[in-house]
């Protein structure tokens, strides 16, 4: 597990592009999946571009989401990389 918020932020700028599935506590035990490409990187924040099927276009998350294992984040050509 990413031990710091910098290094949670340079391996998610290393890949870049790359799809990704984003799963996310939503209540107690509710997960919700969200599938999309990684497009932006930026000082608090990352943003995900979501697949056609889903009802919003683009949706963002704090890198603190993931350092606290609020969110994981998995990305298609390997096993979770970064877990929260």
């Amino acid at each position: 597990m990413p031990t710091s918020l910098n290094t949670i932020k340079n391996n998610l700028k290393d890949r870049i592009g790359q799809k990704v599935v984003v799963t996310v506590q939503v209540g107690r035990n509710k997960i919700l999946k969200r599938h999309g490409r990684l497009s932006e990187i930026f000082q608090a924040v990352f943003i995900v571009d979501l697949e056609k099927d889903e009802n919003l276009k683009r949706v963002s998350y704090s890198y603190t989401d993931i350092l606290t294992k609020n969110i994981y984040v998995d990305f298609e050509d390997d096993n979770k990389i970064e877990e929260v």
